[in-house]
């Protein structure tokens, strides 16, 4: 019965998991119908050519299933001279198979007044239904920049990590040169500057919005061959910062790298979940093709050895992993095989005193890395006090590496790795430095060395 109930909850929550139907995609138009529209374009002012072309465009999809259209609509209520900045409203609310609706109210509607584009998108939030399984895409077609001392940018940002719609596509209409670089920011930037580009530009969001994406992700190792597999990747929206899929890699018997499905209309860094792992930022997925990425993931393994000693006085030893940069890769108990990315790695062991190897490991490489087995360090004293243990170097000089419990006068035993160390102690009760105990001692592997303190 646990095990049924186990298997429902993972299921029920598995991000990549097929939907039971598809996905319904919604396109909310919002169109510019401010006082510039009216300027020439063509020998046509560009309000006449973009209602032409979005009703064409609304025509051309009205067949497809599973997608809903709106619009909405701004700077068409109130003159430009009134400078409303909420002049902007849903003229035709989602529907299946609504091009008529939407022709009709173009047909209706004239272009006169501001450019309240930071209102109209936050407004859109209420214009999709509240339904997460859907894709929501918003394309706004505008020939002018923000009107109200807004920032359409920080609030398309917030929507889109709201999940209330995916990265927009903005078209600019006869825009100057510089114009895009204002409102790029937004989304996904198209400059339309004839009409030809136009109605290319269309075709192409169109296409982007609702073709089939796939991608193939190969894991190779420092020569290019196809040799990684079943390691976790991670694709995460990088304007929400959020993960959209994870997948544990496949390769089949032939070396192929599986195809999974992926949305287009957001743009993704890859996490492929090595140690340490690789990012890839702003991943080059074209829209509507099968796309193949490569990445260089060689790795080899690290097996922690403990020593043949039982049982081992120091119970469990971690092992600490760094870049030659000192970055923190990750901690490991010894006893186990770790996979790491190909590379040079200085790992520390948490032994007393600690270890540092300098390891380099390769492509397919185990790479053994041990310690020698401790001895024990038995001090036995029946009077309180202050003292500390130094590790003696070659050189002469000394190295502390433990404090003795303060005023602990019960029996320390501490598992200590072979070597030559001095024991330095005062008595609680003494009146002055002068009375610091200095003995030096050896600790052998397997073996127990026993200190005396006594007070003077």
């Amino acid at each position: 019965m646990l095990f049924a109930l186990l298997f429902f909850a993972f299921h029920a929550h598995a991000q990549n998991a097929a939907p039971d139907k598809p996905k319904v995609t919604r396109i909310l138009f919002v169109l510019d119908a401010s006082g510039s529209m009216m300027a020439p374009w063509e020998g046509q002012p560009r309000w006449e050519v973009a209602k032409r072309m979005l009703s064409k465009m609304v025509d051309s999809l009205n067949a497809y299933p599973n997608l809903e259209l709106g619009l909405r609509v701004y700077g068409h209520q109130f003159p430009n001279s009134d400078k409303n900045c909420q002049d902007s409203r849903l003229e035709v609310p989602f529907a299946p198979r609504n091009a008529k609706a939407i022709k009709a109210r173009l047909a209706t509607l004239k272009a006169q007044g501001n450019t309240p584009i930071t209102y109209s998108l936050e407004q859109s939030a209420n214009d999709f239904p509240a339904d997460k399984a859907s894709r929501n895409v918003l394309l706004l077609i505008t020939d002018g920049l923000e009107s109200c001392a807004a920032d359409p940018c920080k609030s398309s940002l917030a929507l889109q990590r709201k999940h209330i719609f995916l990265k927009p596509f903005i078209i600019g209409i006869g825009a100057e040169k510089d114009f895009g670089r204002q409102l790029e920011c937004l989304g996904q930037y198209y400059n339309a500057a004839d009409v030809k580009t136009f109605r290319t530009v269309m075709d192409d969001v169109i296409a982007q919005t609702l073709s089939k994406t796939t991608v193939s992700v190969n894991l190779t190792d420092a020569d290019g061959r196809p040799a990684e597999s079943n390691v976790n990747m991670t694709f995460v929206n990088n304007v929400t910062e959020q993960p959209e899929y994870n997948y544990v890699h496949y390769r089949d018997a032939q070396n192929r790298a599986d195809v999974l499905d992926i949305d287009a209309l957001q743009s993704y860094d890859l996490v492929i979940n090595t140690v340490p792992p690789v990012r890839q930022t702003n991943l080059a997925i074209r829209p509507g093709r099968a796309n193949v990425l490569t990445f260089k993931t060689p790795q080899g393994t690290l097996w922690l050895q403990s020593p043949q000693l039982t049982p081992n006085p120091y119970g469990t030893v971690q092992a600490v992993v760094r870049t030659p940069a000192g970055a923190t890769v990750a901690s490991f108990p010894f006893g186990t095989r770790q996979k790491l990315l190909a590379g040079n790695y200085e790992v520390e062991l948490l032994t007393l005193p600690r270890l540092t190897r300098r390891v380099s490991l390769k492509q397919g490489q185990e790479l053994a890395v041990t310690y020698a087995a401790p001895g024990t360090l038995n001090i036995t004293s029946d009077l309180k006090g202050y003292g500390s243990i130094y590790q003696l170097n070659n050189d002469e000089s000394q190295t502390w590496i433990y404090t003795l419990p303060e005023g602990s006068s019960s029996k320390i035993n501490l598992p200590i790795q072979p070597g030559a160390y001095r024991l330095v102690f005062r008595t609680k009760t003494s009146n002055g430095s002068k009375f610091t105990d200095v003995r030096n001692f050896s600790i052998r592997s397997g073996q127990t060395t026993s200190v005396a303190i006594f007070g003077k």
